[in-house]
């Protein structure tokens, strides 16, 4: 029997021919979940297609990609028109989209879609609960495969940027249905030593699916729980899980988490620049402050010296000897002038002012008036007083008149 050998590149064209001539394959729409969805700077659109137990690699190319009338993301459930073929140079089939609509929104997609809005109502998105960043790390803690690309890139990138710096690696499950709770067991263990000042949280790039251990509500309430900050770097740019919103701070790329968690010598000179700058700044504001506020002591103590007191005092003295003078100078006037009414009215009143009238006063030896004649009667001796002086007498009874 003759067998015909043929080369790679014959096998992969002849069946894309036969591919391209079936009438089914080559006018195909297909219903499936979107996953892994990259939308290139070429304006080409890669994704998967897939339901519950398969799926399809996909390319829709810039000239399909007007019809659009919304943005692909993973987890959107579409209907897709196109033809599947066979890229020849690497002898993969796919389906080349020319048309997409919307179908529904994919189980996973409605799940984050849930998580993330039950978390962000609770507060757990805020800015004001994450924790700062420390300026420069001793020691930093990072979660993640130990087989992956993503421990290489941290550990390149972290010692290209400082190569004193001191890392421990926790060896993790990223992916599968025991990831979620070996991702939290990583968290609390890190949390449990003293001198990791920061963590990171990384792995690669992958579908949804992949990446799902991060959507999961336990992992993202360790990551709040923990007292140290965490920075995460999940997958790529566009990939966003629920433990990027819930961490201190979020990178792009696991590579990114490294730069941001660590910074180059250079930073950190220029950090101590700035922070020595500022320094001298506040210490010479300080100064400043400080004199100012002595010079505003001086002259209070001089404005309440007790020589300043003394002189003052001496001047309410002679402020107060002359109100005191001129108030008892007042009030001898007052008393002089009542003195004077009093005499005029004792004057006025006098019983001996009578007597310049022709009138006289009698008195008996005792000194007393004598008021009537009926006591003059009992007396022997008087004495009378008259306007221009007195004498004493003796009565001899006549008889009466």
């Amino acid at each position: 029997m003759y067998d015909k050998i043929i080369t790679v590149s014959t096998l992969n064209s002849y069946i894309k021919k036969t591919l391209d001539n079936d009438f089914i394959l080559s006018n195909s729409k297909i219903k499936g979940e979107l996953s892994n969805v990259k939308i290139h700077s070429s304006g080409h659109i890669y994704f998967s297609l897939k339901d519950y137990s398969s799926k399809i690699n996909c390319v829709m190319f810039k000239s399909n990609t007007y019809s659009l009338t919304f943005i692909p993301e993973n987890g959107m459930n579409v209907v897709v028109s196109g033809r599947i073929s066979v890229y020849e140079k690497e002898g993969v089939y796919q389906l080349y989209c020319n048309h997409m609509e919307v179908d529904g929104v994919g189980d996973l997609f409605v799940a984050f879609e849930k998580l993330k809005k039950e978390l962000e109502i609770e507060g757990l998105f805020d800015e004001n609960r994450k924790k700062s960043l420390p300026l420069v790390p001793k020691k930093i803690g990072v979660v993640t495969s130990n087989t992956g690309a993503a421990i290489r890139d941290i550990i390149n990138v972290a010692k290209m940027r400082n190569p004193n710096v001191n890392m421990l690696i926790c060896p993790t499950l990223v992916q599968g249905i025991n990831a979620k709770d070996d991702i939290v067991k990583s968290i609390e263990k890190l949390n449990s030593i003293d001198d990791i000042d920061v963590i990171i949280i990384a792995r690669g790039g992958g579908s949804i699916e992949e990446l799902w251990a991060f959507n999961e509500e336990i992992v993202a309430r360790a990551i709040v729980k923990s007292k140290k900050p965490i920075v995460t770097g999940i997958g790529h740019e566009t990939d966003f899980t629920i433990s990027d919103f819930v961490s201190d701070k979020r990178a792009s790329t696991p590579s990114q988490a490294a730069e941001i968690v660590v910074p180059t010598l250079s930073q950190i000179e220029e950090k101590i620049q700035v922070l020595k700058n500022n320094m001298y700044i506040s210490m010479e504001r300080r100064v400043h402050q400080e004199k100012r506020n002595i010079d505003l002591y001086e002259k209070k103590l001089e404005l309440n010296s007790p020589e300043n007191f003394v002189v003052n005092q001496y001047n309410n003295v002679d402020k107060y000897k002359h109100i005191l003078e001129a108030k008892i100078k007042s009030k001898v006037e007052k008393e002089k002038s009542e003195i004077s009414n009093k005499y005029n009215l004792l004057t006025a009143h006098n019983p001996l002012n009578v007597l310049n009238k022709g009138y006289s006063l009698i008195y008996d030896n005792k000194n007393n008036v004598i008021p009537d004649i009926g006591e003059l009667k009992k007396v022997k001796e008087v004495r009378i007083q008259l306007k221009n002086g007195e004498s004493n007498f003796i009565i001899e009874e006549k008889g009466e008149f």
